[in-house]
């Protein structure tokens, strides 16, 4: 088949026109500060034909970098040893190629390079011309390949440069700026760049980069346009142009895929909710493509790049555990596919070492730790989404006998791990543990780990009908009950460091479980008392949403929104409370037997680091066992052993 003709690229004026539109438009701007970049056909003769010949076409498309001393570079591998870059010999962030993995059972064979195991690894031997693309061995110990491929010819590329002068231009002269404001504030606690590189890219020009990547790092900086008091005497761009450019060009861009793209994607992830799932999916699928899910410790590439794909296959691997709880979808990454090690602290080149002082900063270390803890805990939502919630576990919970019983027993595993993972956690985690000036982002961790803790405890509710033993109905309702006190209780106890710093795309609706699993305790409500208690609660959560959310913590609009859909529904569609009641209670919640109570407290945050007002300090004795189905069938009381603006959403 022959090769496709490069598109020509008439729409877009030469890069000096830019720079003078760009100085003649936008006050203060310095085109000395921005590094000169000329596609070498298309500077003096914007309207000549283009060559079919796909050689020739690549040859004058090709983006040539103008370093601000003159030095020409086409390709980073090609820099001189006296122009030092962390981009040589890079595979997921070349300049005019993108790769994509050969897996094993493609129609390419790339074990035809294999090589000897005492051979030194070199270009001349790890890689192999193939038409207009290179395939490229990319570990010694493994047939692991990758095939090269030039991003000219790509749909979309020829507007690639366009692209990014507009997206520069949103925001010019305030790009420095902004891109700062993320460094200080979002990446600490979500680490998906490697600041060095992307400082050296900025230093030599904004159009060095992947437009999407851009334009999503300038959005989250415009959120914290006022933590910086130079931005904030002048008026702020407007992130709708710049969302909407983000968009279109991750559209181009996915053409092409580079370690850029899926950098791009998670950030405006965690921007805007907008079409989340689909561009999760996306993701995924270019994760793949990418090897991202790999063990890459064995690859013939730069140390740096080695820990940006660990971090950034886990962050990956997060969003697909927490996009399918919060949409209710099954996830798409499965463990048997999974072979990317654990992130460690050389996965991250930033330390102590590297905190900004600056006020309204977040702190670096924590966000490492934070980050990591987040793994760990997306690990055990993995676990509780294929035990419990899977197809296969739903059906065969929905077929037993005694469906609790069944509840209990797969929730068992996981109701440990959430355990023992809390238990170790570090104190610089805990709600208290904030520094002065500082922004604290641990909030987002502490909401996910009651976001899984509710979504157990709503499964084991759903699972209670009026044939369930009278105490353990008691016990699951009175344990359930102290879960969801313990979760409005962190809601309100959330301080302005909390409310103003970075949180994580699943917090808007993990604030909204927290509502729904009151709804859930309403509409099944044995007695008169529960019907007022969870009323009351529900008004007064309500309102804690609304005041924080008028209030610029507008992530928890969503959880309101979504509460009042939920009363509605309760409202229409069945009477509320009384509707689940099992024939007599045999005591009241108070009138517990000692072990009973026993059993009650050893799901309640009594221990929790987090300060409430409902658990004292004295309280905190409980017993750390676990719900065991066992008990299930215990005719005399005993310890129970009990082992969750447009057409988006939200926009933070």
């Amino acid at each position: 088949m022959p090769a496709p003709q490069q598109p020509k690229r008439r729409d877009r004026p030469c890069d000096a026109c830019v720079i003078h539109q760009l100085a003649a438009a936008v006050p203060g701007y310095n085109p000395n500060s921005v590094v000169e970049i000329a596609d070498g056909a298309e500077k003096t003769e914007e309207t000549k034909e283009i060559s079919s010949s796909s050689a020739a076409s690549r040859k004058s498309h090709k983006r040539v970098i103008r370093t601000i001393s003159g030095t020409g570079v086409e390709e980073y591998d090609k820099l001189s040893s006296s122009e030092p870059s962390l981009l040589k010999r890079t595979l997921g962030l070349k300049n005019n190629e993108h790769s994509k993995y050969v897996g094993a059972t493609a129609a390419l064979e790339p074990s035809f390079l294999s090589l000897s195991s005492n051979v030194p690894f070199t270009n001349t031997l790890a890689e192999v011309r193939l038409g207009d693309g290179t395939l490229r061995r990319i570990s010694l110990k493994s047939t692991d390949s990758f095939l090269l491929h030039p991003d000219a010819g790509t749909q979309g590329y020829a507007e690639e440069l366009s692209d990014l002068d507009s997206i520069e231009a949103v925001v010019s002269p305030h790009g420095k700026a902004l891109i700062n404001l993320y460094f200080r504030i979002v990446f600490p606690s979500f680490p998906m760049l490697h600041k060095e590189v992307y400082l050296e890219k900025y230093s030599r020009s904004y159009r060095e980069f992947s437009p999407p990547l851009l334009a999503a790092v300038y959005l989250h900086g415009l959120h914290y346009w006022t933590f910086d008091d130079s931005l904030s005497k002048f008026s702020k761009p407007d992130p709708k142009i710049l969302l909407k450019l983000a968009r279109k060009s991750l559209g181009n861009t996915i053409h092409r895929p580079k370690l850029s793209l899926l950098q791009a994607g998670l950030l405006l992830l965690q921007y805007t909710d907008t079409d989340s799932a689909e561009l999760t999916a996306q993701m995924v699928s270019v994760s793949y493509g990418l090897g991202l899910h790999l063990d890459p410790s064995d690859f013939e590439i730069p140390d740096w790049e080695k820990g940006l794909r660990k971090r950034l296959a886990w962050a990956l691997y997060m969003q697909d555990k927490w996009g399918a709880l919060i949409h209710g979808r099954p996830p798409l990454i499965n463990s048997s596919n999974w072979a990317v090690p654990t992130v460690s602290d050389v996965d991250f080149p930033e330390n102590q070492a590297h905190e900004d002082e600056q006020e309204g900063s977040s702190e670096v270390e924590k966000g490492r730790i934070l980050f990591t803890q987040m793994i760990c805990l997306s690990e055990i939502l993995a676990d509780l989404l294929e035990g419990v919630f899977s197809i296969r576990s739903a059906a065969a919970i929905s077929a037993a006998g005694n469906g609790l019983s069944l509840v209990l027993e797969k929730v068992k595993p996981a109701q440990i791990k959430l355990r023992e993972w809390f238990s170790n956690l570090p104190e610089c985690l805990s709600m208290g543990s904030t520094q002065i000036l500082k922004l604290n982002a641990v909030g987002y961790l502490r909401l996910a780990y009651i976001a899984t803790e509710i979504t157990i405890h709503r499964r084991i509710i759903l699972a209670l009908t009026p044939s369930v033993d009278l105490q353990l109905h008691q016990i699951c309702r009175s344990v359930a009950r102290e879960r969801f006190i313990f979760a409005m209780d962190f809601v309100q106890s959330l301080k302005p460091q909390h409310l103003s710093s970075f949180w994580y795309f699943a917090s808007p609706q993990n604030f909204a479980l927290i509502g729904v699993f009151g709804t859930l305790l309403l509409s099944t409500a044995t007695n008169e008392e529960e019907v007022g208690f969870y009323r009351t609660a529900l008004k007064e959560y309500r309102w804690t949403l609304k005041i924080n959310s008028e209030n610029g913590a507008r992530y928890m609009k969503p959880a309101m929104t979504l509460l009042d859909a939920n009363m509605t529904l309760l409202k229409e569609s069945s009477q509320i409370g009384l509707t689940s009641e099992p024939q007599q209670l045999a005591k009241p919640p108070e009138a517990l037997s000692a072990p009973h109570q026993q059993s009650c407290d050893v799901l309640t945050p009594a221990h929790h680091i987090i300060e409430t007002p409902c658990y004292q300090e004295e309280d905190r004795t409980s017993s750390n066992e676990i719900y065991s189905p066992d008990s299930l069938n215990a005719e005399v009381p005993h310890d129970f052993n009990y082992e969750l603006e447009d057409s988006n959403l939200w926009r933070y």
